[in-house]
């Protein structure tokens, strides 16, 4: 058999790619046929070394096929599975085209209640604007910080109409039941008691009792809160005025926060409930004082304060500061405008053909 037709020179048809080229191929089949024709038309007769050279190639191609090509596949699926995430900081300039937005996780919550009456709708109003712009989207406070409007149950026929048109609008209203509207009536112990039943599922580090005539600038308020104890703490501007000490008497009630444990003690001690009805923010420091309590407490005058008077009245009152958190006998809407005014609330208002306001 002429060499160009033997299975030996059929190998060498094998390209780099395991498949036969098909011009060669062409032409071993040609020689192939002449062959079988000098042979009496039937296909040569092959030793058993050229039938194993024959069946070498096939038994190859099928171990690759079969064997190699899916663990490659799986191999690959592994290797995908394995590699480190992509290292790209979502802060960067192109992350809004892929990356979902970084969402800072709070260092602390806090609760603010407002102890207000259900009748006074005005001032409810104006609270939601001085507090919706602090914590407005931008304003990247640290902390997480809710304001819930509190009064007791409601004693009249529109109250009953209009505060749930509020709940609709706003859901920021807590409506306690088994309370007088009376602030030295148990209205504090009734709010600090339902407080830690109705978040008990998801607390706060803080719960904060305010009056309704008290401005609290949230970004100083947060970044004074930010470095307290989370645990036995109370804080708040200190009684007596002439005082600075914090464990001498109590905190005013103007505006006071305690840790969530504190919370969660009150409501279930013996000594808060028989002791409930009276002058509310000092009950409160004679609850912490007769159950050894409130161990951790801070003293934030003067940047919690009074308004000033034209004739002073007491060491609580002062000027406002730069340093202010808090402001307090903010009794009407003069002395509210005054005060936003001089905190610059309205920095943030844009020329308008629609409006314009005389200096």
């Amino acid at each position: 058999m002429p060499s160009s037709s033997s299975p030996r020179n059929l190998l060498k048809t094998v390209g780099s790619n395991g498949k036969l080229g098909e011009d060669h191929l062409n032409q071993q089949l040609s020689n192939l046929h002449a062959a079988m024709k000098r042979h009496g038309g039937g296909f040569p007769r092959l030793s058993a070394s050229s039938k194993a050279l024959v069946l070498l190639p096939l038994v190859l191609l099928a171990f690759i096929f079969f064997f190699v090509y899916p663990k490659e596949f799986e191999l690959q699926a592994m290797m995908s599975a394995c590699a480190p995430p992509s290292t790209t900081s979502t802060f960067t300039a192109s992350s809004h085209l892929t990356d979902p937005a970084v969402v800072r996780k709070p260092d602390f919550r806090l609760l603010i209640g407002i102890l207000t009456r259900a009748d006074l709708y005005e001032r409810r109003h104006l609270l939601r604007m001085v507090y919706g712009l602090q914590l407005a989207p931008g304003n990247d406070l640290s902390a997480h910080v809710d304001v819930r409007f509190v009064f007791c149950r409601l004693y009249k026929d529109d109250q009953r109409v209009l505060v749930p048109l509020e709940i609709l609008a706003h859901g920021d209203v807590i409506v306690l039941d088994g309370c007088e509207e009376n602030l030295n009536g148990g209205k504090t112990y009734t709010f600090l008691s339902a407080v830690a039943e109705l978040y008990a599922d998801e607390p706060y580090d803080y719960v904060m009792k305010a009056d309704d005539d008290i401005l609290f600038r949230l970004p100083q308020l947060v970044e004074s809160l930010g470095g307290m104890p989370r645990e036995d703490m109370y804080y708040g501007a200190t009684i007596p005025c002439s005082s600075m000490d914090p464990f001498r008497e109590y905190m005013a009630g103007m505006g006071y926060a305690l840790s969530w444990d504190l919370v969660e003690w009150i409501a279930t001690s013996e000594v808060a409930r028989n002791h409930s009805v009276g002058t509310e923010d000092m009950l409160t420091g004679k609850w912490l004082r007769i159950g050894g309590k409130g161990k951790n407490r801070f003293n934030a005058k003067p940047a919690i304060h009074d308004y000033r008077n034209p004739v002073p009245v007491d060491q609580c009152e002062h000027e406002f500061m730069p340093s202010t958190i808090g402001v307090h006998r903010l009794k009407s809407n003069p002395r509210w405008a005054e005060a936003l005014k001089y905190f610059n609330f309205t920095a943030g208002l844009k020329s308008s053909k629609f409006y314009k306001f005389d200096d």
